[in-house]
């Protein structure tokens, strides 16, 4: 008995770890945005994480190069949509709040789910699970609120790139699962960033961006937070939390991140979110539900 409980206290407790890691990230993007070029500093994440999470597999015993078509393709669509796509995340908080990005990225379950019907064969979509989608964007909605008089504002657009990022990331997600890699989810992970972080670079110098290194405090400290703290080390406890507690219970954690980043943002940078954009966060959580109520009894029924 003592043994379970200790190992649901660990459990919750790297529920919390993570959701503080990303939460987090938020302010590390406002931070670095200040002086680094949006995509650059993107790829400069993503090239961190890659040669610590690459370094991290090639030190285990478990194959860690992509040598098939099913591992390669996993790399290449992680690299393009699960990591390329976040340039859009770091341009739209060029004039997004960091609570606002984050409680954006509450729709990522839903988006999944969306990709996977369209995608995945053994996924189907009932009356009720088609509800939970549309109060999902109906959220959204509620959270972006275009203007019709103002619908090129930067804050709107902004907001509106935010989303093609969650769009690209489920996206990236959904077709990993689609090749059933079996490389090591480390090296998994590490490839995709690498490939990525590639990507980035060339999208970065195609678009005119001036290349520099961070030289300030606050932009390298911003850039080693995200590479280190929010992507390697981060990418590791979620996977484990994949392992240990399944797809589902994990996914939640995109429900405690705007909340940290929310605080953060309010705390530090002064930030204010709007009573209506709370409110659109909460109906895409009630989407989510409706969405996965059956995994959610599953798992309910399996704690007690």
């Amino acid at each position: 008995m003592q043994s379970f409980v200790n190992r649901r206290f660990f459990i919750i407790g790297l529920f919390g770890v993570l959701a503080t890691l990303w939460g987090f990230s938020f302010l590390a993007i406002s931070v670095g945005l200040e002086s680094l070029e949006p995509i650059l500093f993107a790829a400069f994440r993503y090239d961190i994480a890659a040669i610590l999470l690459l370094g991290y597999a090639a030190y285990g015993d478990s194959v860690w190069r992509p040598t098939d078509k099913s591992n390669a393709g996993a790399v290449l669509a992680g690299g393009v949509f699960l990591v390329g796509a976040n340039a859009f995340l770091f341009i739209g908080q060029q004039t997004v709040a960091s609570g606002m990005a984050a409680i954006l990225q509450s729709l990522l379950p839903i988006m999944t789910s969306l990709w996977a019907v369209g995608l995945l064969p053994e996924e189907r979509v009932s009356a009720t699970d088609a509800a939970g989608i549309v109060l999902g964007f109906i959220g959204v909605g509620l959270i972006i609120r275009p203007n019709p008089a103002n619908l090129l504002g930067t804050d709107v657009v902004g907001r509106l790139l935010i989303f093609v990022q969650v769009t690209g990331v489920a996206l990236g997600g959904v077709l990993i699962q689609r090749f059933e890699p079996t490389l090591d989810k480390a090296a998994l992970s590490g490839w995709s960033m690498f490939t990525g972080g590639l990507l980035l670079h060339i999208v970065s110098t195609s678009t005119g961006e001036a290349f520099s290194l961070p030289t300030g405090v606050r932009s390298g400290a911003a850039v080693a937070y995200l590479g280190i703290f929010a992507t390697a080390i981060a990418f590791l406890i979620y996977f484990t939390l994949l392992d240990v507690r399944g797809a589902l219970e994990t996914s939640l954690v995109s429900y405690l991140i705007p909340i940290v980043a929310t605080v953060v943002g309010v705390v530090v940078l002064e930030e204010s979110i709007t009573s209506l954009t709370i409110v659109g966060f909460f109906v895409v959580f009630t989407g989510f539900v409706l969405l996965k109520r059956r995994d959610i009894a599953d798992v309910v029924a399996g704690a007690t």
